[in-house]
């Protein structure tokens, strides 16, 4: 039988990019996708993460528990309190969506540099990465850059404008010891980002599935 990983998505933008890697690093793998994109929607119009926001995140890991999931995954990027609850809800392996992508940056270096799209997920984020960083006795600093028109870009259909104004943005971390993509939808972006600057550059996708199989192994 072979492994079955839940992915949890908040947004459809971030379904391909995981499927992607998932196809070329560990194809054995079953990715099963549950999909619930009035998360993002009820986040943005509520300004913050709610308790029914929240529940509604435990809930989904739960059922993904129920189906049989051997891990899970979440592909959203701002939902990071609610995800701690869902691991403590569930007995199986659950990642947030850049806990394996920040400790390959911690490894990398104490400069470090995110690229986003989505205003939303930054303020999440950074208290993750930093607690992560505190855990490690870190003195890394993180540069967030916001790049909001890439994310309409993206959401209208236009993928190459996406990677495009991504990879201009991105000689602005250059000085980085490596520059994170900070979401499942950037990581299409991999490419053309690495082309524009001399640093390494990391995407949660990979990251993510590296360490899922290494667990799960």
């Amino acid at each position: 039988m072979p492994v079955r990983i839940v992915l949890i998505h908040a947004t459809s933008v971030a379904i391909d990019p995981i499927l992607d890697v998932f196809e070329r690093e560990w194809p054995a793998a079953e990715t099963v996708n549950i999909l619930d994109d009035s998360l993002s929607v009820d986040l943005e119009a509520a300004g913050s993460l709610t308790p029914v926001i929240g529940g509604r995140i435990v809930s989904l890991a739960e059922y993904g528990r129920d189906i049989g999931a051997a891990a899970i995954l979440f592909t959203c990027s701002a939902f990071g309190s609610a995800i701690d609850a869902a691991k403590a809800a569930v007995a199986i392996p659950v990642l947030k969506p850049n806990e394996a992508m920040f400790e390959d940056a911690l490894a990398a270096g104490n400069r470090l540099g995110l690229l986003a799209t989505f205003g939303p997920s930054v303020t999440s984020m950074e208290a993750e990465f930093y607690e992560l960083a505190r855990r490690q006795s870190s003195s890394a600093r993180l540069e967030t850059l916001l790049v909001p028109e890439a994310r309409s870009a993206l959401d209208q259909g236009d993928g190459k404008s996406h990677n495009r104004l991504l990879a201009a943005a991105a000689p602005r971390l250059a000085e980085c010891n490596a520059i994170m993509l900070a979401h499942f939808s950037t990581s299409p972006a991999l490419p053309d980002v690495r082309r524009a600057v001399g640093c390494e550059v990391m995407t949660s996708p990979h990251s993510a599935v590296a360490k899922l199989k290494k667990i799960l192994s």
